[in-house]
């Protein structure tokens, strides 16, 4: 595998596997994440992942990293983005690594069968990258990585439509952004 930079944590390649967390504070609670980081950090937490679901909470993102980092913790955070593609563009500022669902990123599950040709379905993949390529951008400017993570709960109607809830939509799904990705250059990408 490709070694990626989490901050200064190394993922991939060669790296023993890292600890990783997701705190359960409303990220708007700076005092909470930050209390709650620092325990899982205390207790072997290489990675502390934190829910950003809107620009609010993306903004927060500062706040819990600036208290961190004056009491002394460096530990790599992560953003966990959900329907907002606006807050992983703000959280990339704050944060060493952006978590993204393909399925959920540039669509809007309405639960609705589609039929597409070779020409529509183009136009769909054509639709999402102009979604995602300005956070890919953003990454890649401010040398910070990404997660594309896939499940099945979360496939686009898109992937669903074509492919069906299957482990394939599920790689295809992540294919897309990954070829988003290659397109312009930007390779510190983990997937999940």
């Amino acid at each position: 595998t490709r070694e990626v930079f989490v901050g200064e944590l190394s993922i991939g390649g060669k790296s023993p596997v890292s600890v990783q967390s997701m705190t359960t504070s409303d990220t708007m609670d700076t005092k909470g994440s930050v209390d709650e980081s620092i325990r899982m950090i205390n207790e072997g937490c290489e990675l502390v992942r934190l829910t950003a679901p809107s620009k609010k909470e993306a903004e927060n993102l500062a706040e819990i990293k600036k208290s961190l980092l004056k009491k002394g913790y460096k530990t790599p955070l992560v953003a966990d983005i959900h329907f907002t593609p606006n807050a992983a563009e703000i959280a990339v500022k704050y944060v060493e690594k952006v978590r993204v669902n393909p399925g959920n990123y540039a669509d809007k599950k309405r639960f609705e069968e589609h039929t597409y040709t070779a020409e529509s379905y183009s136009k769909e993949l054509i639709r999402i990258e102009e979604k995602f390529t300005p956070l890919v951008l953003l990454c890649k400017k401010h040398k910070k990585s990404m997660r594309v993570g896939t499940n099945h709960g979360s496939l686009s109607d898109r992937i669903l439509s074509q492919y069906g809830d299957t482990p394939r939509g599920m790689v295809e799904s992540a294919i897309e952004f990954l070829n988003i990705c290659s397109k312009n250059d930007f390779h510190n990408v983990v997937v999940s």
